[in-house]
C-alpha cells in the first residue's frame, strides 16, 4: 500500500522577535472577539492575518485583483459555454504568467502551484496537495458549479502542459471539486525553487 502524505505550506522554523504595535481599542476588541470565536490566541490570529497579507494581499491590488461575491461567479459560470471557457483561459494564461513572475520572482511549475495555493487560501477555497509515492494529487473544492469545474480542469491542463507537454494528467471532476493526479516524483516540492 502506498503511503499518502499531505503537502501543506511548510512552516519554517524561523527566528522570532517581540515587537509592540499601538492599535485603537476598537481594533483590539475586534481581534479579541475574532480570536475567541476561532478558539485561537490573538497572537496566532494576528500572525495569520499578517501571513495572508505577505503571501497574497500585498500583491492583489498591484496585479489587479478585486473581490467578487461567490454568488456572482456562480451565476456567471452557469452561462458560460465551452467557447467562453476557452476564451477566458486564453486571456488568463499570460496574466497568470505575469503575476507569478511578479509575486514569486520567476516562472516555473513550482511557483505556479505555490501561487495557486496562495490564491485559494486567500479566497477561502478549499484545496489540498497529497503525495502518494510519485503521484501528486491536487484537490480543489470551489463550490461554484460544473462550468467552473470544467474551467479549472482546462486551466490546470494548460498550465501543466506548458511545462510538461507529454505528462499524463488524470482528472476526477464533480460540480464542486476537481482532483488532478500527476506523476511529479516523490521529491517534487512546489515550495522549493
Amino acid at each position: 500500500m502506498v503511503k499518502v502524505t499531505r503537502k501543506p505550506h511548510p512552516k519554517k522554523k524561523e527566528k522570532t522577535r517581540s515587537i509592540t504595535y499601538r492599535f485603537s481599542e476598537h481594533l483590539v476588541d475586534e481581534l479579541e472577539t475574532e480570536a475567541m470565536e476561532q478558539n485561537i490566541s490573538q497572537n496566532v490570529l494576528v500572525r495569520q492575518i499578517l501571513e495572508k497579507y505577505i503571501e497574497w494581499y500585498r500583491f492583489s491590488e498591484k496585479i489587479g485583483m478585486i473581490p467578487v461575491p461567490k454568488k456572482i461567479l456562480q451565476t456567471l459560470g452557469d452561462g458560460m459555454s465551452g467557447k467562453d471557457i476557452d476564451k477566458i483561459i486564453n486571456v488568463i494564461l499570460p496574466i497568470i504568467k505575469d503575476n507569478v513572475m511578479f509575486m514569486k520572482g520567476g516562472y516555473d511549475l513550482n511557483r505556479c502551484i505555490e501561487t495557486f495555493e496562495d490564491y485559494m487560501k486567500a479566497s477561502g477555497m478549499k484545496s489540498d496537495h497529497r503525495v502518494e509515492g510519485t503521484l501528486h494529487k491536487f484537490i480543489i473544492q470551489h463550490d461554484l458549479g460544473v462550468k467552473w469545474s470544467v474551467f479549472t480542469e482546462q486551466l490546470l491542463t494548460q498550465v501543466f502542459r506548458s511545462f510538461f507537454p507529454d505528462q499524463n494528467l488524470k482528472f476526477e471532476t464533480t460540480d464542486t471539486t476537481v482532483i488532478l493526479t500527476v506523476a511529479l516524483g516523490a521529491d517534487f516540492d512546489e515550495h522549493v525553487y
